[in-house]
């Protein structure tokens, strides 16, 4: 199948070499040219514009930072809505916020084009291998058509509801994440300060019901101090911005959303936006002045 990729970031790159090698032609795009050229350079062709992909595929995918990029992408001047003709298929692989999704999809269904939201989960390494969850939202007839392709980037592929759910259902994720990863910092700030080695308290907890796949994830790059981004802070406050507007557009309390907000805008301030989510960990190293490290 002719698939066209656009926004080619720590994400894309990945999830397109997947579908290469899953056998699919994939027609790429992204405002940063040396990205178009690695993925050119694993197989894929590069297009000139959201545009020119939409002319010539039937099945666009974006991965984009935020709300703001898709509707510029798919609604903007050179954008899909465009080139596309009826019957073209939309997958939106972004995180933003479901409302955005819902007024992009709204403007696709006035072109014919068909769209599904569907954002993803497990960060860099994930979308390497090519195990991502994926998370989806729209009509059910236009999942069973992409259900496949969608398997070449995932291990995980649910259909959560109408447009607009998968982002719900990942907001919900990146609460949880967030705070996990929070929680793992907090505890193992406490063990390293009563002088008990984090990596005997990790593996000694890690099987238990505190064990998690944040746990297994991040203990180890923040015992290295190896904060190396899979997914960055800065990224994580648009999805906490993101998860707090909903929040309060549907009446939800988020309070420890809220405070784990503050943390990461704390850790942007000093510079660590660009950091690994992990780099929470730092902020209680910052209050606290010690570091967890093995």
């Amino acid at each position: 199948m002719k698939i066209g990729f656009i926004g080619l970031g720590i994400m894309g790159k990945p999830m397109v070499r997947n579908l290469l090698k899953a056998g699919h032609e994939v027609v790429v795009y992204d405002i940063i040219k040396k990205n178009v050229e690695i993925s050119v350079s694993d197989g894929a062709r590069a297009a000139e514009s959201s545009k020119a992909i939409a002319e010539e595929c039937n099945l666009i995918i974006t991965m984009l930072p935020n709300s703001p990029h898709v509707k510029t992408v798919v609604m903007g001047e050179n954008g899909v809505l465009e080139g596309a003709k009826p019957g073209t298929i939309l997958v939106d692989m972004s995180s933003i916020a479901p409302l955005v999704s819902q007024e992009v999809e709204k403007a696709c269904a006035e072109k014919g084009v068909k769209m599904l939201d569907a954002p993803v989960s497990g960060g860099e390494p994930k979308a390497i291998d090519g195990t991502l969850s994926i998370m989806v939202g729209g009509d059910k007839a236009v999942f069973d058509e992409v259900y496949d392709v969608l398997m070449c980037m995932g291990s995980s592929v649910v259909l959560c509801g109408d447009i607009g759910a998968g982002n719900t259902t990942k907001l919900a994720n990146q609460v949880i994440v967030a705070l996990n990863i929070a929680a793992v910092s907090e505890a193992f700030m406490l063990s390293t300060m009563a002088k008990v080695d984090p990596l005997k308290v990790f593996d000694a907890i890690r099987g238990g019901l505190a064990g998690s796949t944040v746990m297994d994830a991040k203990v180890p790059m923040i015992t290295e101090g190896n904060f190396k981004p899979g997914f960055k802070i800065d990224l994580h406050i648009k999805d906490l911005n993101n998860a707090l507007e909903t929040g309060h557009s549907v009446g939800a309390p988020l309070p420890l959303t809220a405070v784990v907000m503050e943390m990461l805008q704390n850790l942007h301030a000093s510079g660590c936006g660009q950091d690994d989510h992990s780099a929470i960990a730092k902020f209680y190293e910052k209050l606290s002045g010690v570091k967890i490290r093995k």
